[in-house]
């Protein structure tokens, strides 16, 4: 994991300059033809770059973007009307058979099928219209990481090609070097706070919320901890019954609009006693970890990379072995 994690950086690089023309030419067939919705299809780290693409497809580009649950198919053998939309399903290995369905079934129910994958020779690529490569190599690790920082920036590739927004271009080309900036980034102050922790919440909002939903599981997975990610606004609706005092919380935030709502949030969590730990929320109580001066569309994927050092040594900590969480395969046979 940890050697895999610190990759991100030229996994990116690579795989900007090698899907530059693949995505040029989406780009235009979506502004040409504008689908009516984006529907995405992804299990596990990969619904979480769902997440982050959800956000950024609505609020950039206007389209009502919304989850596809496999089960609607595998299980009640429903098939929902996709004609005029985009499915875009993101898949490491592109293998598991209930995904590989539901992409099988959109894809003759009318969708354009849009595959983010890392494998090209896997069935999910093979039957796409569409493939856009991650370009992560091989990931060896059960836990997700590079593979993971690749789909993010595959998505805001893919968005900026779309809208045509020069700005987002100009962070996107900032992006790689960036990334080995943030690899860089000593986390190691939350580990004291965090290495006897047995629950813990993750908080973020907007396209941040994927980030917070990607570090819970890690936190799963690699530490041991029952870690649940919130959105901001959503952890006031029942979860704040549970915080109270040496509660760990872990805060992601970029300078947007929600910014002041995961401040204000973090005061709070503060207010109860938790053990408040924040990154990318300047002037809150508690720990600030350091994060690399960016805009907020690539602010929550440097924080990623950051927080897969901080996992490592964290699972390391904890007497745990971060590449082969017990009871966990790489590729997750659900039907």
């Amino acid at each position: 994991m940890f050697r895999e994690a610190a990759e991100a950086g030229d996994v990116v690089r690579r795989q900007r300059e090698r899907n530059a023309e693949v995505i040029a030419c989406l780009a235009g067939r979506l502004r040409a033809n504008k689908p009516r919705a984006v529907v995405t299809l992804a299990r596990g780290s990969s619904d979480h770059a769902a997440t982050f693409a959800r956000y950024l497809i609505e609020t950039r580009a206007g389209i009502l973007t919304s989850s596809a649950s496999p089960s609607v198919g595998s299980i009640y053998s429903a098939t929902p009307d996709l004609a005029g939309t985009m499915l875009l399903a993101i898949s490491q290995s592109g293998r598991s058979p209930d995904l590989v369905n539901a992409a099988k079934q959109a894809s003759t129910n009318g969708a354009l099928l849009v595959a983010m994958v890392n494998d090209e020779g896997s069935p999910l690529a093979q039957m796409a219209d569409v493939i856009i490569p991650l370009w992560a190599g091989p990931e060896r690790s059960v836990a997700a990481s590079k593979s993971f920082i690749a789909s993010l920036a595959a998505i805001l590739d893919l968005l900026t090609a779309w809208t045509e927004d020069r700005a987002i271009e100009s962070a996107l080309s900032n992006l790689p070097d960036k990334l080995g900036e943030a690899w860089d980034l000593d986390w190691t102050a939350a580990l004291p706070r965090l290495t006897g922790a047995n629950a813990m919440y993750v908080v973020g909002r907007g396209h941040g919320l994927g980030i917070a939903q990607e570090a819970a599981l890690k936190l799963k997975e690699t530490c041991a901890i029952h870690a649940e990610a919130f959105s901001a606004a959503e952890v006031r609706h029942g979860p704040m019954a549970l915080v109270g005092e040496d509660f760990p919380v872990l805060l992601f935030g970029q300078t947007d609009e929600s910014l002041e709502s995961v401040a204000a949030l973090a005061r709070e969590f503060a207010d109860r006693g938790a053990q408040v730990i924040s990154a990318g929320v300047p002037g809150t109580p508690g720990m600030t970890l350091p994060v690399i001066p960016s805009d907020a569309l690539t602010a929550p994927i440097l924080a990623t990379a950051s927080f897969y050092r901080l996992a490592n040594a964290l699972a390391l900590a904890r007497g745990r072995d971060p590449d082969r969480p017990p009871h966990l395969a790489k590729v997750t046979e659900t039907l």
